[in-house]
C-alpha cells in the first residue's frame, strides 16, 4: 500500500450522446447546473452502458441511483428471488415482489424513478464461460456480490474484457470500495488481486448470511460505488483507482488508504475454476463430511426412536436466540477448532453437530475426526434444512 495523492482525473469513459430531450433537461436540471457536469456530462450519462452484478445489498441503492442520474442502459446479472430476509436492506424490492425474480423487480423499480432508462436483464449465474463476452458489452461494471468465487471471476474478466469495474463490500458495520481497472492509462492500472492476491481460507470470513450486516451499511457503501461510476462516466474528480475507501458506521468514520501494483503477481491470461480457488469449505471438512453426513429426516428418526446422541449446535449465541433444534447445546465453532471445548463433549455418546446450512459444522467436524471423535456426524444442510424438512413452524433467517 501507498500514501494517497491528488492526481488528474482519468479520462471520461463515454462518448456524449448527440442531444437530450426537454423531458431529460427538466428532469436531470440539478445536474446540468454543476459546471463539472452540466450539457456534456448528462449526455455522457444518457450514453453509457453500465453492468451490476447483483440486485441485492449494493444493487438496491447502486441501481436506483444510476438510473436516476440518467445512466441510459443499465444490465442487472441477477438470477435469484425476492425473499423475505431481503427486504430489510434491499430497498429496490418490496412485500409485493416476494417470490418474484429479483431482477425483474429491480427492472420496474429502474423504470418506477426513470422511464428513460434502458433496462437489460441477465437472468443466469455469472460463470467463466460468458462474464467476458458479457462485460464486452457494456463501458463498467459494478461489483455488489458477496462471495470471493464471483469477485475474482469479475475481477479476472474485467481485465480480459479490458473494463473498469467499481467494487464494493459490506460485513455487519463495515464496507469497503475501490475501482480496479488494468487498463486505465499512464500506468495506474490495478485490479482486485493487487488487494487480495489469494482468497482467504475457507471459513475465515463468513458471509453476510452467516454473520449478518446493518441494512443502512448498504446505502452507504452503494451510493459510493455509484458516485463512482458517474465519476468514471464523466470523466469529473478523483476515483478511487489506487485507493481503498473504509468506511465503520458505529465509528462514523471514513478513511482511504493507497493501493500499489502488486509486483509478484503474475499476468491474468485466462479464467480459472473460481469455487475450487476459493474453496466453500476445507480439503479436511470435505474428507470429514464423507460418510458422516445425515440428512434432516434421519436425524428425525433417530431422535424419535429415542438413540442416545448429543446434538451440538457450532453457530453464535445471537443465532442460537434466533432458533434451535430441540435437546441441542450451544458450542460455537472456534471453541471447537481452538481445542478448548472437545473436553466438555461426550465421548459416550455419538455426537451430531448442526449450523445453518453445514459448512460451518463441516469445518467442526473435521476438528472432532482429528481429535480422536470417530462417531460423530454433522447435519447436512443445517437448521435451514431442518426447518425446511421437519418442522416448518421454527423462524428460518
Amino acid at each position: 500500500m501507498s500514501s494517497t495523492q491528488s492526481r488528474a482525473p482519468l479520462p471520461p469513459l463515454v462518448e456524449p450522446a448527440a442531444e437530450l430531450s426537454r423531458e431529460e433537461v427538466a428532469r436531470y436540471s440539478r445536474h446540468l447546473i454543476i459546471p463539472d457536469v452540466g450539457m456534456l456530462g448528462q449526455k455522457r450519462l444518457k450514453n453509457a452502458r453500465v453492468l451490476f452484478i447483483g440486485a441485492g445489498g449494493l444493487g438496491s441503492p447502486g441501481l436506483l441511483y444510476l438510473a436516476a442520474a440518467g445512466v441510459g442502459t443499465i444490465g442487472i446479472v441477477e438470477f435469484d428471488e425476492v425473499d423475505e430476509s431481503n427486504l430489510q436492506r434491499q430497498v429496490i424490492h418490496g412485500q409485493s415482489d416476494l417470490g418474484r425474480p429479483k431482477a425483474e423487480s429491480a427492472r420496474d423499480s429502474i423504470h418506477e424513478i426513470n422511464p428513460h432508462v434502458l433496462v437489460r436483464l441477465h437472468r443466469f449465474r455469472l460463470e467463466p464461460d460468458n462474464a467476458v463476452a458479457l462485460f464486452s458489452q457494456y463501458d463498467l461494471i459494478l461489483d455488489g456480490t458477496d462471495n470471493f468465487a464471483t469477485r475474482y471471476l469479475v475481477n479476472d474478466a474485467a481485465v480480459l474484457a479490458g473494463k473498469p469495474y467499481v467494487w464494493g463490500s459490506i460485513y455487519r458495520f463495515e464496507g469497503q470500495v475501490s475501482v480496479f481497472w488494468e487498463a486505465a492509462p499512464d500506468g495506474r492500472g490495478l485490479n482486485y488481486r493487487d488487494l487480495y492476491p489469494e482468497a482467504p481460507p475457507p471459513g475465515m470470513v463468513p458471509s453476510c448470511a452467516e454473520g449478518g450486516v446493518l441494512g443502512v451499511l448498504c446505502a452507504s457503501i452503494g451510493s459510493i460505488m455509484a458516485t463512482e461510476a458517474v465519476k468514471l462516466i464523466t470523466g469529473i474528480g478523483d476515483t478511487l483507482l489506487g485507493r481503498l475507501m473504509l468506511y465503520n458506521a458505529l465509528e462514523m468514520t471514513y478513511r482511504t488508504v493507497g493501493l500499489r501494483r502488486d509486483p509478484g503477481r503474475a499476468p491474468i491470461t485466462g479464467l480459472i475454476d473460481y469455487e475450487a480457488f476459493c474453496g466453500v469449505v476445507s480439503d479436511d471438512a470435505v474428507a470429514a463430511a464423507a460418510g458422516s453426513t445425515i440428512t434432516a429426516p434421519e436425524l428425525a428418526a433417530m431422535l424419535e426412536s429415542g438413540r442416545e446422541l448429543a446434538l451440538v449446535d457450532v453457530r453464535e449465541p445471537v443465532e442460537w436466540d434466533i432458533v434451535h433444534l430441540p435437546g441441542a447445546r450451544l458450542v460455537p465453532k472456534d471453541r471447537i477448532l481452538a481445542g478448548e471445548a472437545l473436553a466438555e463433549l461426550p465421548q459416550d455418546r455419538p455426537i451430531v453437530l448442526y449450523c445453518k446450512t453445514g459448512i460451518r459444522s463441516a469445518e467442526a467436524l473435521a476438528a472432532l475426526k482429528k481429535a480422536g471423535f470417530a462417531d460423530a456426524t454433522h447435519l447436512q444442510g443445517g437448521v435451514m434444512a431442518w426447518a425446511a424438512q421437519v418442522d416448518g413452524s421454527l423462524p428460518v433467517y
